[in-house]
């Protein structure tokens, strides 16, 4: 099959590496002639450097290129730039593709969902939402895995499942759209404060509890905003939430990992030299609780510490000190 991936970040690449491996021919769109210079003629990537890039993946600058005799876009660009690269090539897409986006977050502005962001932007285009516990090194190394594809259609599950169903990766569906925007949204905040608890020294304890109480809050919010419980307890939620906490390949735990340690927001940003999810979706979650009155004290005290200059070992103190109520 010919697919199209929009983006040449780490998850862009591995999806396009791992698809490539599969038989496909891959179209990757890149912003930048550097980055399309290196895959094209050295076969590398600049964010998975020690992968050499397989036959049958193509970079270029130009949507149109990219999107040209495709069956599948592929979208895997941060949150904050989905709406305008929507825009950017929405006038290429063909009635019979279908669009998987692939990033997790909120579109910063708006607060919105990605899905939403799609019904405004190509309302008449045959969507789906790929999601689940997948970092990008091990996904291009073939590392086991399992992603879940949620979609109204038929029609889009059954044919995201056969391309990227084998024995390396296991396939699952769901109708549930807006479940699992929020699950693979929401995690990265508690990433960010299990990555804090890391900073500050303090232990396995903690994390247990932040995971278990932050899944409480990722479900509180999910639910208000239409998602279905029982999504936030599969792949999506406790799965996606399981490997972005404990593993040091997250970028959104290593972010609270350096906030704790007393690094400011620009220091992070640049140790870690790549988008992080979780700073946008911190202040995106805050202001949803409101909207929706959702109880969400982790989101409120991190939301402090990020942008109100909470000490995190006062925001610790404030959490562990909360009125005590039944489980």
């Amino acid at each position: 099959m010919n697919i199209s991936v929009i983006g040449s970040g780490s998850w862009g690449i591995a999806l396009s590496i791992y698809l490539a491996k599969q038989g496909n021919t891959i179209k990757v769109w890149s912003f930048d002639e550097t980055e399309k210079k290196k895959i094209n003629q050295e076969k590398k990537c600049i964010f998975l450097p020690e992968i050499d890039l397989p036959d049958g993946i193509f970079c270029t600058n130009s949507y149109e290129e990219a999107l040209e005799n495709t069956e599948i876009i592929l979208h895997v660009t941060p949150s904050k730039f989905v709406r305008n690269t929507l825009k950017g090539y929405k006038n290429f897409v063909k009635p019979n593709q279908i669009l998987l986006m692939c990033s997790k977050g909120f579109e910063p502005e708006t607060n919105m969902t990605l899905d939403s962001v799609i019904e405004e932007e190509l309302p008449h285009t045959k969507y789906g939402i790929l999601s689940g516990p997948s970092h990008a090194e091990e996904v291009a190394i073939g590392i086991p895995t399992a992603l879940v594809v949620a979609s109204k259609e038929k029609e889009v599950k059954e044919k995201v499942v056969d391309v990227f169903k084998s024995n390396c990766i296991r396939m699952y569906h769901t109708s549930d759209v807006k479940g699992v925007e929020l699950g693979g949204a929401l995690k990265n905040i508690i990433a960010f404060c299990a990555g804090a608890a890391v900073g500050l020294g303090l232990g396995d304890n903690t994390f247990a509890m932040l995971a278990t109480r932050g899944l409480v809050e990722i479900t509180r919010l999910g639910v208000a905003m239409g998602g279905d419980d029982k999504t936030f307890y599969g792949l999506t939620g406790l799965g996606d939430l399981i490997v972005t906490c404990g593993s040091q390949h997250s970028r959104n735990r290593k972010a609270g990992e350096l906030i704790a340690k007393g690094y400011s927001m620009e220091e992070t940003k640049k140790q870690i030299g790549m988008t992080i999810e979780s700073i946008d979706n911190i202040d995106a979650a805050y202001h949803l609780a409101q909207k929706y009155q959702v109880e969400m004290p982790i989101v409120e005290t991190v939301y402090e510490v990020l942008y109100h200059g909470l000490n995190p070992k006062q925001a610790v103190e404030i959490l562990m000190t909360r009125e005590l109520k039944a489980e």
